[in-house]
């Protein structure tokens, strides 16, 4: 799914289009930092202390633009760049097109087919003789080859020779960036940066919703056909392929090699996009990355132009847009694609799951992802109420908060299954698989960056393959439970999973709560023999000599490090982020690293190491923390700056002790209307001998101790309340 805004728009994608083809491409800040490899602070620094420095020639004040030769050659003189990377050379010349990024991308994206699909030609054009030949030629034959692979309804379209001529050096350039990384893999980073760079204009699909959904499609078997009505940037369709081919080997490697022939069944994806930029690119992207299969993407308003009118397709995967009140209630009164019922103007959801419906063949599947208000809303309960009685919609599944846009919203999943002449007896599956996502259930709290997919996706997918097989599923409170359609039609056909599933035993049951209670008097007991006594000192305070973090860090006794930086490996083990909140509240590693851009590799983050001291600079709060060899290997997250002390010079208890001090935080703290901003290199540390560093340590370590026992204890007597209520309540606890 895709907001419908130009992709051209003014966004800081670290250059700067030109405005007539004899400007030369500018660049921001963000641009040199890429070009250099350093962050933007960097720049900062050498645009104030070196005088021979670039001037802007565009940009405003606060995000200036400058030259991009200059800035080139600047960079070169100072031995700070040997050479543009062949892929920034590319995005530079894209980003600076006088058309646009996504018109330039477009070409870009079909002479990136055309070095796929027909290489031959491609090297016979690429030794053209000139620009202008060069050029000349190439609309004829991009035409051809785009015909030949998208179909001649394609929407990339505006390939002509008047838009083509400012594009040579761009064109050339692609090809080599072709012949470098491989047609797919140019073109995956090209659209990964754009759409990186416009974060405000696309409503994407994450990776793991995409999956679950075609995974969950997948489960009656490989579909053959699938289509995406509002396809976007191609997620849904991409991952749709990517399991019908998993599904398909599994099942080679099951019937063996002689049966081998099935799994080249082919796959034709369709798609639509109302945004006719990207519905050129998404097509592009299919094209180059799914070589396999048969793409059709059309351009054009799915609910009012249907470019699929006659198909039948085995599987439908729909992130349609939420909330849209212009979706066509007016003219499409009498459309007859609403065989459940003629959606209100404000249940724009309910249309589009009656679209996929008339789109299926008879027991062909589709998933949609839904607002959760779609389930309860009083002005759809009629529609709800049909699909519940034909046996229509098959299963509501609840994700957790974070799955995808907006992250805020904890979205369902909504399974449907075209009924046939002999529709299956009306049942409905709820599933929760919010709660085994972010409780006990799922072991390591999931954090609070992204859900726990693995456990998202096994509880969802077990559940509807279970319940597709037998027609029911054994209740498991609070997560999953089959319904007759009949108890479900009552006045407001709430469909939503958390008001039918019961609830799991308080806390766990009274043995639970027996255990908790155990653990909390031993917890107390432990508190009462750690809490300290102030013994007596002196009369005053001590009037030590004093040095500063940054002085310490300048002389080599600590190395500081900034967090926040780093992401995850495509594939690969990802460490737990330690975020502020975990900090603050003396918890383990909760967050976790997000996914490296398609635009280029992942990006080391900052590792922990025990003896670390970690300090949030945001909040207002005295705060320092030791790290332990539990904590060591997670990564350092935003907002928090690592010390990393010689243990030779410096003690980590008694650095970590002297951080927290309130009048060191108060005077090393700046003030902005809503937020305090520690800054680490000014809090004040006194000159000690290492002996006497460790003395204080120690006292520092044992507070530490105290104060962790207290947070234990309110944690534990927390939950024996809250689970005592519940017990009491749901009746699992007697009064007496």
């Amino acid at each position: 799914m895709a907001h419908n805004a130009s992709p051209d728009n003014a966004t800081d994608t670290g250059t700067v289009p030109a405005r007539t083809q004899d400007r030369p491409t500018e660049v921001t800040a963000a641009g040199i930092a890429r070009l250099a490899g350093v962050g933007r602070a960097a720049v900062s620094n050498w645009r104030r202390r070196h005088a021979d420095f670039p001037k802007p020639v565009g940009g405003t004040e606060t995000s200036p633009a400058f030259a991009l030769r200059d800035i080139e050659q600047w960079l070169r003189d100072q031995g700070k760049l040997a050479e543009v990377p062949l892929r920034e050379r590319v995005w530079q010349q894209l980003v600076g097109h006088p058309a646009g990024a996504a018109a330039a991308l477009r070409q870009a994206g079909a002479v990136l087919l055309l070095a796929h699909d027909r290489p031959a030609a491609w090297r016979q054009l690429r030794a053209a003789a000139d620009d202008a030949e060069l050029t000349g030629v190439l609309p004829a034959v991009l035409d051809a080859v785009l015909a030949a692979r998208l179909g001649p309804g394609h929407p990339v379209r505006g390939l002509t020779r008047e838009a083509l001529a400012p594009s040579a050096a761009l064109v050339r350039a692609t090809g080599d960036l072709a012949a470098a990384d491989g047609a797919a893999a140019a073109y995956d980073f090209l659209l990964g940066r754009h759409l990186d760079a416009n974060p405000r204009q696309y409503t994407l699909t994450p990776p793991g919703p995409a999956a679950l959904m075609a995974e969950l499609a997948a489960v009656a078997g490989p579909s053959g056909t699938v289509l995406d009505p509002a396809c976007g940037a191609g997620a849904l369709l991409a991952a749709a392929r990517e399991r019908t081919a998993e599904e398909s080997d599994g099942g080679e490697r099951e019937a063996g090699e002689g049966d081998a022939g099935e799994s080249d069944a082919p796959v034709t994806l369709y798609g639509q996009e109302a945004d006719a930029d990207l519905a050129a690119l998404t097509a592009l992207r299919l094209a180059l990355g799914v070589p396999d299969a048969q793409v059709r993407v059309r351009a054009a308003d799915t609910l009012r132009a249907d470019a699929f009118p006659d198909l039948a397709a085995d599987a439908v995967l729909v992130h349609p847009p939420f909330n849209e009140r212009n979706w066509g209630h007016d003219e499409l009164a009498y459309d007859p694609r609403w065989e459940y019922g003629f959606p209100a103007r404000t249940e724009s959801e309910l249309a589009w799951v009656q679209h996929a419906l008339a789109r299926l063949r008879e027991g062909g599947t589709a998933v949609l992802l839904m607002p959760p208000a779609a389930a309860s809303r009083r002005s759809g309960r009629r529609i709800r109420a049909d699909l519940l009685r034909r046996g229509a919609l098959r299963a509501v599944i609840a994700l957790p908060a974070g799955a995808a846009p907006p992250n805020g919203v904890p979205l369902h999943l909504w399974v449907l299954r075209k009924p046939g002449t002999t529709p299956p007896a009306p049942q409905l599956l709820v599933v929760d698989a919010a709660g085994p996502a972010t409780g006990p259930a799922a072991g390591a709290p999931a954090g609070r960056d992204k859900p726990d997919w693995q456990t998202v996706r096994t509880t969802a997918v077990e559940a509807w393959r279970t319940f597709d097989r037998d027609g029911g599923i054994e209740e498991q409170p609070g997560v999953r439970r089959s319904l007759a359609a009949i108890d479900l039609l009552d006045d407001d056909v709430d469909l939503a999973p958390a008001r039918h599933l019961p609830p799991p035993a308080a806390a766990g049951g009274p043995a639970e709560l027996a255990r908790i209670r155990e653990r909390l008097t031993t917890t107390l007991a432990r508190t009462t023999a750690l809490t300290p006594r102030p013994d007596g000192g002196a009369a005053g305070p001590a009037r030590w000599p004093l040095t500063t973090v940054g002085e310490l860090a300048r002389s080599g006794a600590l190395v500081l490090r900034a967090g926040g930086a780093g992401t995850a490996p495509a594939g690969g083990a990802a460490p737990a982020v330690l975020t502020d909140h975990d900090v603050i509240g003396g918890d383990a590693p909760s967050g976790t690293l997000p996914e490296a851009p398609a635009s280029g590799p992942a990006e080391e983050p900052v590792l922990l190491q025990a003896g670390d001291v970690v300090v949030p600079v945001l909040g207002g709060g005295a705060v320092a923390r030791v790290t332990d060899d539990s904590t060591a290997g997670a990564a350092l997250g935003r907002n928090l700056t690592l010390l990393r002390p010689d243990p030779a010079a410096l003690d980590p208890w008694f650095l970590a002790g002297f951080l927290r001090g309130t009048a060191n935080n108060r005077q090393a703290s700046s003030y902005a209307s809503t937020a305090t901003r520690l800054d680490v290199r000014r809090l004040q540390l006194p000159r000690l001998p290492l002996a006497d560093q460790r003395r204080y340590g120690q006292r520092f370590r044992d507070l530490a101790a105290f104060e962790g026992a207290l947070r234990l204890s309110a944690r534990l007597g927390e939950q024996l309340v809250q689970g005592l209520h519940d017990g009491l309540t749901d009746g699992s606890v007697t009064p007496d």
